[in-house]
């Protein structure tokens, strides 16, 4: 089974959807800076895809996953992410955006195991393990939610978006020591912009980072749905 080969191949910045979201990471009080940065480095992919609550994209998605983590593991360049826009739903509250997510996570990460990817040796793919991350392509990703009905001002995007952020490149910062600045740069623009800071966000090894995924505050009684089947005899992508 061949795939593209160049996650530019997919991209869609040119979109309508794509570029609403390309003014929503540059207007000055969005508090991400490692967005910011993937964005004015041309590193900032973009799908749109139809229904966040449906797997008819899924097949374009994890291809572009898969790009995005071989390409990074030839070229290890910081902030690089994959941004999948989705046309709807509109009205999630934020429990059903946290399902819906979770949904769509499940079914791209099964595909991973079912074409032949094991995970990233060096996170867990267990979500109540405080170094969880997901995998796709042999590589970790973090994941960031995106919806209308977001509480989070941040997190307030018109359409469902699910952004994929590669985990090696904060270890990268880490070893840089940019990390912690990076870090507070981010809480102190998110602070000025929502008036508090967010009560979700922790460091990788304090705690799983699927609490965070979807934006909603969540209590010690949650428990996350994923599961990361056995991977399958390797498929020659």
């Amino acid at each position: 089974m061949q795939w593209p080969d160049s996650l530019f191949s997919s991209s869609q910045t040119e979109h309508p959807l794509a570029a609403r979201f390309t003014d929503f990471v540059r207007d000055p009080a969005f508090p991400c800076v490692g967005a910011k940065s993937a964005l004015s480095k041309g590193q900032l992919h973009i799908i749109v895809a139809r229904d966040l609550m449906s797997g008819w994209d899924d097949l374009r998605i994890w291809p572009a996953l898969h790009a995005l983590a071989q390409g990074y593991k030839a070229d290890p360049r910081l902030f690089q992410s994959l941004v999948v826009i989705f046309e709807g739903p509109r009205d999630l509250s934020e429990g059903e955006f946290e399902k819906a997510l979770w949904q769509r996570v499940q079914s791209l990460s099964d595909k991973d195991a079912w074409l032949g990817q094991k995970p990233d040796p060096r996170v867990s793919s267990d979500p109540d393990d405080p170094h969880f991350s997901l995998s796709f392509g042999g590589e970790g990703f973090f994941v960031v939610g995106l919806h209308p009905n977001a509480s989070r001002p941040a997190r307030a995007f018109e359409r469902p978006a699910l952004v994929f952020n590669l985990h090696d490149q904060f270890e990268q910062l880490r070893e840089q020591g940019r990390y912690e600045k990076l870090r507070t740069s981010i809480i102190d623009r998110d602070i000025e912009l929502a008036g508090d800071a967010n009560p979700m966000l922790q460091r990788h090894g304090s705690g799983s980072e699927a609490r965070q995924y979807s934006g909603r505050a969540v209590g010690d009684e949650w428990a996350c749905p994923f599961h990361r089947r056995a991977t399958e005899t390797q498929v020659d992508l």
